[in-house]
């Protein structure tokens, strides 16, 4: 068995920061990097690609409506041109980054609302894949059996499947909303799961039904509570389950 951790990284701005890059560069195997849209800036997009490098740790575009007010979470109206054109942008300014600490952009993971915007509606997915073929050299990482894979796939990206260690699924397989009760899970919780994910493909879902997950990756939200001591706890579990913990890329 072989899974990559991931966890969404830079997600600081200015003098305001969140979570502990640093402390979790030393247990994930995949970094998905903010670009400047919800959340990040050009200093802290240097610093975290140097980090990652430094650490061995892959570095993914985690690319995002552009919307720093609203954390990237808030559905936007923006034509299929203009999220392109968006999404390159960003995109190359992280590969930027990324190539002055040593390495390059990977992949790319869409953030908050353009995740879930572009994993159930095609024009979304299409766009953000047309940033991919274009930028060229690129995967995708997203949930699986979504629009998103399926533009991926139509378009010759590789795609990753993505699955989450410490946020609940519905019975369709989907996360469940933010906005709902129980939706983000406490520690022992996550860690449950993620080795269920990993070991037996499936989760539990918010309403107690187990559900197939089967992915290639698993990400731990470096702005939940605890990130740090949960990602150490799940790396550990992980390794003595006997998963070989590396990056897809």
């Amino acid at each position: 068995m072989v899974i990559d951790l991931n966890s969404d990284l830079g997600e600081g701005f200015g003098a305001w920061t969140m979570g502990d890059d640093a402390a979790l560069l030393d247990i994930v195997t995949s970094a998905n990097i903010a670009c400047g849209f919800h959340a990040g800036d050009p200093v802290i997009m240097r610093r975290t690609c140097e980090l990652a490098v430094a650490h061995g740790v892959r570095i993914g575009a985690h690319i995002s409506y552009r919307d720093l007010a609203g954390f990237g979470r808030r559905a936007m109206a923006v034509s299929p041109a203009e999220l392109t054109a968006e999404s390159l942008y960003q995109i190359g300014a992280l590969d930027a980054c990324a190539r002055a600490a040593g390495d390059r952009v990977r992949y790319v993971k869409p953030h908050g609302a353009l995740y879930h915007s572009a994993a159930s509606d095609r024009s979304t997915a299409e766009a953000v894949v047309a940033a991919l073929a274009a930028f060229g050299g690129l995967s995708l990482l997203g949930p699986a059996d979504s629009e998103l894979s399926a533009a991926a796939a139509a378009a010759g990206i590789p795609f990753h499947a993505e699955g989450f260690a410490d946020r609940a699924y519905t019975p369709q397989g989907r996360l469940v909303p933010r906005g709902q009760s129980g939706a983000v899970l406490a520690a022992d919780a996550a860690l449950r799961q993620a080795v269920s994910i990993a070991v037996d493909g499936r989760a539990r879902t918010v309403t107690g039904e187990p559900v197939a997950v089967r992915v290639r990756s698993l990400c731990v939200h470096g702005d939940s509570p605890d990130a740090v001591r949960m990602a150490r706890s799940i790396r550990q579990s992980l390794l003595d389950q006997g998963v070989e913990l590396r990056s897809f890329e």
